[in-house]
């Protein structure tokens, strides 16, 4: 047995030890506040505007097929003091009618540049070299907030000659940088008169909500935060707002030990793509799956009149429809208990991604599936 004095000792250090430990696997698991949650009220605002890209070498709308590309130039032009005399069909290639969008942040002030995304309505066919004319971007509400003007950068190229022609990326949409002038901002509350500010959860989690509030009372002292409910959790801030700002800005750096995450399966139908976190389980379950594909075959025959029948030579389709169903032999996928034991029994199946997502379906309706499947 060790002397009471060398016991103690290691006693501390074996304590030491576990507390580093301890303290390198939280912070390793450990999410900050601000990549969890937002404050309630401090979100952008979208803005959408309706203008006129010119300067199009050739590339514009046709406007005998979208009239409201002239009839927009024509208002514009009597509101600048020109007189277009009524009747007239001005035939106009470097014109497109455009749609501007923007986000306006919050806490945004009269002046602050901003970025807009500007995108086709017609049928231009480049909006590359276009400059975009004065356009008011308006909120939900109807009021302008921000004015943009500017010319376009267009992340694609395209070529065409002798009927051929080759695109790289989109050409009827594009950006610019700081294109729009905020005009006035939308009035953002930052908690109410007493202080009291409210944490909304990206994803709703009882325990993530338990753990966060747990993280700023311990971090703050006292009994500052409490979870309302698995998205919401209520938190009373400084009722000073000159000092609530630098409470939020050290609220939004604390670290937080996560819990387990719920089992989910995320598939899109569209592409056969299919993502799953480290909790998904399969039970034991037996599953078969078969291919039917249908191939229709239409060959062109030369179809020869008879002699003197005063017939044509006519070209004939000889359909040829075949049917291939591809049967599937039962196999049986056993339980698992990690993450790559479920990727290994699905791997063993040899089904494609298309596949995979109807095997899926199957197995969460047969309750073997032991995870939430969703699908977009």
């Amino acid at each position: 047995m060790l002397p009471y004095p060398r016991w103690r000792a290691a006693l501390a250090a074996c304590l030491m030890l576990v507390s580093c430990l301890t303290l390198t696997l939280q912070s390793a698991q450990a999410d900050r506040i601000k990549d969890l949650a937002q404050v309630r009220g401090v979100r952008d605002n979208p803005l959408v505007g309706y203008g006129l890209v010119v300067g199009l070498d050739g590339s514009g709308d046709q406007t005998t097929q979208a009239p409201f590309t002239g009839q927009s130039l024509t208002n514009m032009l009597s509101q600048l003091g020109v007189t277009v005399p009524s009747g007239t069909n001005m035939q106009l290639k470097n014109v497109a009618a455009v749609m501007v969008t923007a986000s306006l942040p919050a806490f945004a002030s009269s002046g602050q540049p901003i970025d807009v995304v500007v995108s086709s309505l017609g049928n231009a066919k480049s909006l590359r070299g276009g400059t975009l004319l004065m356009t008011p971007l308006k909120g939900v509400d109807g009021q302008v907030y921000a004015l943009a003007q500017g010319n376009l950068i267009i992340g694609g190229a395209g070529a065409s000659a002798g009927g051929s022609s080759v695109q790289v990326n989109q050409l009827t949409a594009g950006r610019i940088p700081s294109g729009a002038t905020v005009e006035r901002g939308v009035p953002t509350r930052l908690g109410d008169e007493n202080g009291v500010i409210h944490l909304d959860l990206f994803e709703g989690d009882f325990n993530h909500a338990q753990n966060v509030a747990s993280a700023i009372n311990r971090n703050f002292g006292g009994s500052l935060a409490s979870p309302l409910s698995s998205r919401d959790i209520v938190v009373q801030a400084p009722r000073d707002l000159s000092q609530r700002v630098g409470f939020i800005a050290r609220l939004e750096n604390i670290e937080v030990a996560l819990g387990v995450p719920r089992a989910r399966v995320v598939v899109n139908a569209r592409t056969g793509s299919v993502v799953m976190n480290s909790e998904v389980r399969l039970a034991r379950a037996a599953v078969t799956h078969g291919n039917l594909s249908v191939v229709i075959d239409a060959n062109p025959v030369i179809s020869q009149p008879a002699p003197l029948s005063q017939g044509q030579t006519a070209v004939v389709n000889d359909p040829d429809i075949s049917v291939n169903q591809q049967g599937g032999a039962l196999r049986m996928v056993e339980g698992t208990a990690s993450l790559q034991e479920v990727v290994d029994g699905l791997n063993a199946l040899g089904a494609t991604p298309q596949d995979l997502v109807s095997i899926l379906e199957a197995l969460k309706a047969a309750g073997a599936l032991r995870a939430d499947l969703e699908v977009i």
